[in-house]
């Protein structure tokens, strides 16, 4: 229970006033006048930013086979100049991550002064909205989405049938699925597949509308993520415009949550929305206090955690590695002994039990989608995945000492390690979360990050599903300096086109030269409107105490 601020003496008509609590973080102090135009700055050259980018968009991104835009005068013309094209989205890329990277002067926890959460949330609205209606970005899954999602709204089983053998060849639909998936299953959840059924006859044949009711979904896990991370964030004594700025205005989180229409997004948002649910009746303990009784509400609450977080795992398997934390919060929360864990874990497990039987069979969709989840992943080998990397290094040192390649059987065992790999990693931070070395929130984060980073399938936006957890607990400063450093870094591996660039080969070095050319240009005039961007800011604090949910 939290200890009140001051705590009288016996015997002495002095008080002794108690230092700050460890999990409230301070209150700023609003912004001056000349941050209020830095802030005004920064925003303004994002929105531009992501304007490029949109501009891009149609005639470098993921475009339909048979592209609408071609029609439409004026802008088809950016179908005609693609190499033209994919500099001006890589110079909308370049501007938006710098604007968000000078956006975190404004959300550093040490600072006196801080924008708010309403600047924060307005400044994220800006440079989301030009994406809204642009061409999918950075990947063609979101086509994949539209084929499995017509699949089930025509009565057949997404788990057993692809696209192509399914709705045909000749189907607009199949058309823009990636030649690779156009025969694989599904490997998304129930729950997801259901929606996108639902959805499907709105936008029938038409890509346009079947791409924007796709993004509506994806929307509808950023708004959950922006109303549930700085949430979090003020429980675990971390400044919630702070975790805002990583988490929610994140550039991974743009591109690909909002541009590229992934449904990740609704997951995390699920995962996260539950998690801030789940914990909104436990009362915020410092370890050695002793437990308080039950709140009001509060198992109520702990069965809606459970449910919603639920609700994501049947979006996307991941979303499930929040319960056993979420149960080691509750048992904390207690009296934090094995016996708490049990009792909170097990009603927990039989109430997820209940809820993803009840979506399963709710949707008409069964448990096949476990299968294809777990053996879909494999199929993918990503570049920049280290297990996957690992297999190709061991293929090629077979072949170097004679012994042949023997790549492809590397693979499934090297992936097998990874999960292998991730589940230790899990369970040490599940029990040191338990035994009160870590906040839960913390190890779900470290878990999930395992999970995603040692996949061989390893895409940029996997890595959102362990920053957005730890945006809202992580208090040091070198989390955030690795996190915004990925983030930044992490974008401009993966060409707008959603595929293996297909263009001559110098082309890409060319664009990324004169897009480097047009953000220098764009940093000049912002350091002339505002210097103040640019300047050195203040230390991090330290991190702060550990606490309980």
């Amino acid at each position: 229970m939290q200890r009140d601020p001051e705590v009288g003496v016996a015997g002495d008509t002095a008080t002794t006033v108690a230092p700050p609590s460890p999990v409230r973080p301070h209150e700023p102090q609003p912004l001056d006048q000349a941050e209020h135009r830095g802030l005004d700055v920064v925003r303004r050259f994002g929105t531009v930013g992501s304007l490029f980018l949109a501009l891009g968009s149609l005639g470098a991104g993921a475009a339909p086979v048979i592209n609408p835009v071609q029609n439409i005068p004026v802008l088809r013309l950016f179908t005609r100049i693609p190499s033209v094209s994919l500099a001006i989205a890589f110079s909308g890329m370049g501007i938006l991550v710098l604007s968000w990277l000078m956006l975190g002067r404004f959300a550093r926890p040490a600072s006196a002064r801080l924008a708010t959460q309403g600047q924060l949330a307005r400044t994220i609205a800006m440079w989301v909205a030009p994406l809204l209606l642009i061409p999918p970005l950075f990947s063609r899954d979101v086509y994949s989405y539209l084929a499995q999602s017509e699949i089930v709204h025509r009565g057949m089983d997404p788990y057993q049938l692809g696209p192509a053998p399914a709705l045909g060849i000749a189907d607009p639909l199949t058309a823009g699925v990636s030649n690779m998936w156009r025969d694989t299953p599904a490997p998304y959840g129930p729950l997801l597949l259901r929606l996108g059924g639902w959805l499907a006859p709105v936008g029938g044949n038409d890509i346009v509308v079947g791409v924007l009711l796709q993004r509506a979904l994806a929307l509808v896990g950023v708004v959950l993520i922006v109303w549930a991370v700085p949430r979090l964030a003020r429980r675990f004594g971390v400044q919630p415009v702070t975790a805002l700025w990583l988490g929610a205005a994140n550039p991974l989180l743009i591109f690909h949550f909002v541009a590229g229409a992934h449904n990740d997004s609704l997951a995390i948002g699920l995962m996260v929305a539950g998690l801030e649910v789940g914990i909104r009746r436990l009362p915020v303990r410092v370890k050695g206090d002793s437990p308080p009784p039950l709140a009001r509400g509060e198992l109520l609450f702990i069965a809606l955690g459970v449910t919603i977080i639920t609700l994501g795992a049947s979006i996307k398997v991941p979303a499930l590695l929040a319960l056993p934390f979420f149960a080691v919060m509750v048992a904390r929360r207690w009296h934090g002994r094995l016996k708490d864990l049990v009792w909170a874990g097990v009603p927990m497990a039989l109430l997820f039990g209940v809820v993803l039987v009840a979506v399963c069979y709710g949707t008409g969709l069964g448990f096949g989608w476990v299968g294809t989840t777990l053996a879909t992943p494999g199929l993918v080998r990503s570049w920049i995945s280290p297990t996957a990397e690992l297999a190709n290094l061991a293929g090629v040192l077979g072949i170097a000492l004679g012994l042949g390649n023997h790549t492809n059987a590397l693979v499934p065992i090297i992936g097998v390690l990874g999960y292998v790999a991730t589940a230790a990693v899990t369970f040490k931070f599940l029990w040191a979360s338990f035994k009160w070395r870590y906040r839960p929130i913390i190890g779900l984060g470290v878990g999930l990050g395992a999970a995603m980073i040692l996949q061989i399938s390893l895409q940029p936006w996997y890595v959102l599903w362990a920053v957005i957890p730890l945006a809202a607990a992580a208090g040091t400063s070198r989390f955030r300096t690795a996190a915004t450093v990925v983030s930044a870094g992490l974008p401009f591996l993966l060409p707008p086109t959603g595929s293996a660039f297909d263009g001559h080969a110098y082309i890409l070095p060319w664009a990324y030269g004169a897009a480097a050319l047009v953000t220098l240009g764009g940093v000049a005039v912002v350091y002339r409107l505002s210097p103040l961007l640019l300047s050195r800011t203040s230390p991090e604090p330290k991190a702060l105490a550990d606490v309980v949910s």
